[in-house]
């Protein structure tokens, strides 16, 4: 019963860890404006699918550090963005190029081999 609860407690150490903070529109601007792709997912963190793609997120922020940006919007704490990117359902995924243009969009969970296969492409351009 405790190593079951310890274990609890370790996953949930790691879940809240894996976490990207929701980031600004300053940070959005910044990343749009780097050179580099970018993935911005717009989600919340009360909705299922976007809690799955938490720990993929921050895995794949740390992997493609100085490569690509990957950044996350709380579209409940900022509903401007919500407009701003035209979400309609949560988690939406947006890839831009390095030229800061948008190549492509996914709604719902995305798997992390599809999410680098889509930052290799909007690379590529």
């Amino acid at each position: 019963m405790r190593a079951l609860l310890a274990a609890a407690l370790v996953l949930t150490a790691v879940n809240a860890q894996a976490e990207l903070p929701s980031a600004s529109d300053a940070a959005v601007r910044q990343a749009l404006a780097s050179g580099k792709p970018v993935i911005i997912d717009l989600g919340a963190r009360t909705c299922i699918p976007c809690k799955k793609m938490a720990p993929i997120l921050e895995g794949l922020s740390l992997e493609y550090r100085g490569k690509a940006s990957v950044l996350f919007i709380d579209v409940h704490e900022n509903k401007s963005s919500a407009d701003r990117f035209k979400v309609r359902m949560i988690p939406t995924q947006i890839f831009f190029d390095g030229k800061g243009k948008e190549v492509s969009r996914h709604i719902g969970f995305m798997e992390k081999a599809d999410i680098v296969k889509q930052l290799q492409a909007a690379k590529s351009r």
